[in-house]
């Protein structure tokens, strides 16, 4: 049975946390507000789905052709989780570069060629369909649901940093030890219930 919580924690805590989209999102809606910044959101949130099919293909031949490979897949998956949960709660405070993005960062298309070249999107894709996924169900229907809930989810962390980037700065510079100590471990969670 897939673990619901499990598996909704990681999209949402992988999704929200910051990373090369959320930087992005936040600079642009800062820079140039958030109707210009809104193709920009779509576009990541187009091309992490695509990453995200590119991974559901690639695991679904591993596990029809070498099914033997399961078991060391929810290992690495969980090993990995339990890394992202260790980097959250050591996480501190850099300081950000001001740096200048031209308008065609914003262009949906750029949007969607800069996730086949984030790790942390392909290391999620590859953790997610391996670790929660395909171990429950490999129907249509479920990759669907997976593809659709992963978009929302994507779409609205985006919107969100686009929103309110500079809100966001300044609570997680307050709450930071608090947040990153929620969100460890609600990793170490979703690693422990691999194995349950």
């Amino acid at each position: 049975m897939l673990h619901i919580f499990a598996f909704i924690s990681y999209v949402f805590i992988s999704c929200i946390t910051p990373g090369p989209n959320n930087i992005m999102c936040m600079n642009n809606g800062g820079k140039y507000g958030v109707k210009k910044s809104l193709p920009f959101c779509a576009g990541v949130a187009t091309g992490f789905s695509l990453v995200l099919i590119c991974c559901m293909l690639c695991n679904l031949f591993l596990y029809r052709y070498i099914p033997k490979i399961v078991g060391v897949m929810t290992v690495f998956g969980a090993v990995y989780i339990l890394y992202l949960a260790w980097i959250v709660w050591r996480d501190k405070p850099k300081k950000t570069k001001n740096r200048r993005y031209s308008l065609d960062t914003l262009a949906f298309s750029t949007a969607i060629m800069l996730q086949f070249v984030n790790p942390k999107g392909l290391l999620f894709g590859m953790t997610l369909i391996t670790s929660f996924v395909f171990p429950y169900d490999q129907s249509m229907r479920v990759f669907l649901l997976v593809l659709g809930f992963n978009w929302i989810v994507v779409a609205f962390s985006c919107g969100c940093w686009v929103l309110f980037g500079s809100v966001f700065h300044s609570f997680f510079e307050k709450y930071r030890r608090i947040l990153n100590g929620f969100m460890a471990l609600l990793l170490v969670y979703c690693a422990a219930s691999l194995f349950i």
